[in-house]
């Protein structure tokens, strides 16, 4: 009897190596690192959680370059930074940040020294790779080992994060240095893909790769597929390393995966603002308010001079599916959460808010799309695009603006954008890692 329990579990570990290997067989520059197997358990472990289970070992004695923001946290709540504290063979020589900082609106740990920044945990320069930097200084990347990424991305590509990975990923590769990617969900589900898939000539930071607006796929798949499509400029590849989540499942939302909340980016609190900003996020690219100024950004839209009555009757008859609207009248006022002043700063501004009642039934691209179109049609003369096209940028291509000039139906716009997902359905496909 305990010959054959034994027989059993090495048939098991033996499944779960050969799966591995198979993994990083098909990827010909990218390696999904060997984890323990966890599945016994309930909980979704992300790639930090994982490598802290392994004692950080693949880290020993290495000097690291971490990317990160204050996401970056295992399912106790402590912070990557915090953790590799206690492994002193462990350097770590710089921490590059994203757009909104290392620590979102809370920067009282950084402290100054002369005109640096530095992390009193560890000594460590911060590189600002939004504000300041495009590329880490060439300094960064000399004598390191890896550079290793950790952050929680929104499942949108709106956010400049993959931009900014990617712009890293080529310095990665001039200095030939070893990258490693912590994985985390796809906070929106990773089942679901919509919205168009940006033209060549409207990619921007806001649209960097070719992704559908809500593309389903993990930080660490996406970076496969960077990686091994060379989608980084000149077709530059890094030598990269994937440490996977445990127990994810493509058709989870983030609520259900057990790890702490953090906010993506400072002014979504919470899931159900998140998916909104999916849709409504494409608003910056309109005089419209999106609820900045208030303690419901993206959940709100609305301007001094919108008449929400025939709006509110335009929408209903439009049926859409999860969500209800109802008027709104606010004043918007500078907001902790961004440091922009926000539109109609101060001014009393009627609008519409959304209230989401089913987010498996919820369609935020469909429903923002709707909303601004109906709006640009019952104020032809106050709706105005902001400079420079900017909504184009978003959108990835200039056939919102379109579809606005001739005055077409909502309902007329979505079918431009259904070749996209069904295309992009099937080219991600070898580049999943998860069920």
């Amino acid at each position: 009897m305990k010959s054959i329990k034994i027989k059993i579990i090495f048939i098991a570990i033996y499944s779960i190596i050969i799966c591995q290997n198979q993994d990083n067989i098909r990827f010909k520059n990218s390696t999904i690192l060997d984890v323990p197997d966890l599945s016994f358990s309930k909980n979704v472990y992300s790639g930090l959680d994982i490598l802290e289970q392994m004692d950080f070992r693949v880290l020993e004695d290495k000097t690291i370059i971490v990317l990160t923001n204050h996401t970056a946290i295992n399912k106790g709540g402590k912070h990557l930074i915090d953790l590799l504290k206690s492994y002193p063979s462990i350097k770590v020589k710089a921490i590059l940040e994203l757009e909104h900082g290392l620590w979102g609106i809370d920067d009282k740990r950084n402290k100054l020294i002369g005109r640096d920044r530095i992390d009193p945990v560890h000594g460590a320069r911060i590189i600002d790779l939004f504000g300041k930097y495009v590329y880490p200084p060439k300094w960064v990347f000399r004598n390191a080992d890896i550079l290793l990424v950790d952050f929680q991305d929104t499942g949108s590509r709106y956010t400049t994060y993959l931009a900014t990975l990617s712009k890293v990923f080529e310095s990665a590769s001039d200095s030939k240095i070893e990258v490693m990617i912590l994985d985390r969900p796809n906070p929106i589900r990773g089942d679901i893909i919509d919205g168009p898939i940006p033209r060549t000539e409207f990619q921007s930071y806001e649209s960097y790769h070719l992704l559908p607006i809500r593309h389903g796929m993990t930080i660490g798949e996406i970076s496969i597929l960077i990686n091994e499509m060379g989608w980084i400029k000149d077709l530059k590849r890094v030598d990269l390393t994937v440490v996977p989540l445990s127990n994810w499942k493509r058709d989870m939302w983030f609520n259900k995966s057990t790890l702490l909340w953090k906010n993506p980016i400072p002014y979504i609190k919470d899931e159900l603002t998140l998916l909104a900003y999916t849709g409504m996020d494409l608003f910056r690219g309109t005089n419209l308010n999106i609820g900045f100024g208030t303690d419901k950004p993206y959940l709100i839209v609305g301007a001094p001079w919108l008449e929400i009555n025939y709006l509110l009757d335009k929408l209903n008859k439009l049926d859409l599916k999860g969500v209800r609207f109802k008027p709104k009248n606010y004043r918007p006022r500078g907001s902790l959460y961004s440091k922009r002043v926000p539109k109609y700063d101060g001014l009393s501004c009627s609008g519409i808010e959304i209230e989401i009642t089913n987010q498996n039934e919820f369609k935020p691209i469909v429903t923002a799309t709707s909303i601004m179109l109906l709006i640009h049609k019952l104020h032809p003369r106050q709706f105005k695009w902001e400079t420079d096209d900017y909504i184009d940028k978003l959108f990835g291509s200039d056939i919102l603006r379109v579809i606005a000039s001739q005055h077409k139906q909502p309902d007329q716009l979505p079918p431009h954008w259904f070749k996209d997902v069904n295309t992009f359905m099937d080219f991600r496909k070898p580049y999943l890692l998860y069920e």
